[in-house]
């Protein structure tokens, strides 16, 4: 972790952006049309991405979690009424306070230090990848899903870590237990437990449909 602060805007979700993972978004709410017009003249061109606890990403109101991604805008095309652009997830940071809503949410936010893997975790890596993989070929057989099995990663351990972790099928709270992980160890023990569970949630779901149609045979 380092010591120091910055501002950042922000832009509360109802998903979790993990670091390497893009995010496509179509933008058309005023405050968050405010808040690119705003990011777009900067060199860096970044945002913070924090999940939201409680409420809705529409009109305010929310209540936010505490540890979130930098965004990297890539894209970027402005039309009528809206704002349609890629970003992509970089360093995770850690919400030291709110700055208000006026004009668009903004943070003091102080940035996380990024992991090195050692050899165990290359290894537990290796191993969660293959289940992650293996849990998504299965599911593909009858849920649709946003990552195909044989997606391509990047060959950084680090930021391999992440991409296993945002590929996997489970939900915004899941994510975020990975995001708000203390070491990779952590991140991947987490991640085997979830997707184990998932898969079983999926292929359970799979063979209840399987027997109703026997039934109706």
């Amino acid at each position: 972790m380092t010591g120091e602060t910055r501002e950042l805007p922000m832009f509360p979700l109802g998903s979790v952006l993990l670091p390497g993972m893009p995010l496509p978004l179509r933008v058309f709410e005023p405050r968050y049309v405010a808040m690119l017009s705003s990011v777009l003249g900067e060199a860096e061109r970044e945002f913070g991405v924090v999940l939201i606890e409680r409420g809705s990403e529409v009109g305010g109101g929310d209540v936010r979690f505490g540890v979130g991604t930098v965004a990297r805008i890539a894209s970027v095309e402005i039309g009528e009424g809206s704002i349609v652009l890629v970003a992509v997830g970089t360093d995770r940071f850690e919400v030291v306070r709110w700055l208000g809503d006026d004009p668009f949410p903004r943070a003091e936010v102080r940035e996380l230090a990024p992991w090195a893997l050692d050899a165990p975790d290359i290894a537990a890596l290796a191993d969660a990848e293959a289940l992650v993989r293996a849990t998504l070929t299965r599911a593909s057989e009858f849920v649709e899903l946003r990552w195909s099995p044989d997606v391509e990663l990047s060959e950084d351990p680090a930021d391999r870590l992440w991409q296993v972790a945002g590929i996997a099928p489970l939900g915004s709270l899941d994510q975020y237990a990975l995001l708000r992980s203390r070491t990779p160890a952590e991140l991947l023990a987490t991640l085997v437990e979830e997707t184990r569970a998932a898969d079983v949630r999926l292929t359970a779901g799979w063979a209840d449909d399987r027997e109703d149609d026997d039934d109706l045979t």
